[in-house]
């Protein structure tokens, strides 16, 4: 995938300014696709220039102008392309799972070390479901009155959550084998 399909579903979403989308991507994107302000201030600037995106001026009082950005008939003909064609499974990178393994080849004071990240990790991802779990209960409450794009924000949100779970499963499963060596 590349940042422009991500930049396109949000501005489908709700047309924004460079720091809205940041923001966006801070808040919920950001999750499962990352980038920086300068990234998608660099990708809104060429595609706008290849007529996917189309910024309208709008007037702040005691601050400068800002644009706000809106996708195009042909930025939603890239975006419907790009969700017709396949998927491929990408492969994780996941820096704590080699530490875990790694930890056969160190001493006690190395895995206890180990056992206090694996511990603040966990406790970052603990945080994060709450987030999720809340975020759920704030916005989707009416869960028969969900439009359809509603409903498949919901559905990642899900997602989220059951990702978000299934780690701290395996955290506690890590933190118990680790303590028993």
């Amino acid at each position: 995938m590349a940042l422009e399909h991500a930049i396109l579903v949000s501005l489908l979403e709700q047309p924004g300014s460079g720091y809205e989308l940041a923001r966006r991507f801070e808040r919920s994107i950001g999750r499962f696709w990352t980038a920086t302000h300068q990234q998608i201030y660099r990708v809104l600037k060429r595609m706008e220039s290849d007529g996917l995106v189309v910024a309208e001026e709008i007037g702040q009082d005691g601050r400068p102008d800002k644009r706000s950005f809106s996708a195009t008939g042909p930025g939603k003909d890239v975006l419907a392309e790009w969700l017709r064609a396949p998927v491929q499974p990408e492969a994780v990178r996941h820096e704590l799972a080699v530490k875990i393994r790694g930890a056969a080849f160190t001493d006690d004071a190395g895995r206890a070390a180990l056992i206090g990240e694996v511990e603040r990790y966990r406790a970052e991802h603990e945080a994060l479901l709450l987030t999720y779990i809340n975020g759920e209960k704030r916005d989707f409450l009416d869960l028969g009155g969900l439009d359809a794009g509603q409903q498949l924000q919901h559905v990642v949100l899900r997602g989220g959550i059951a990702y978000e779970r299934m780690l701290l499963d395996w955290l506690d499963d890590v933190l118990r084998t680790l303590r028993a060596l």
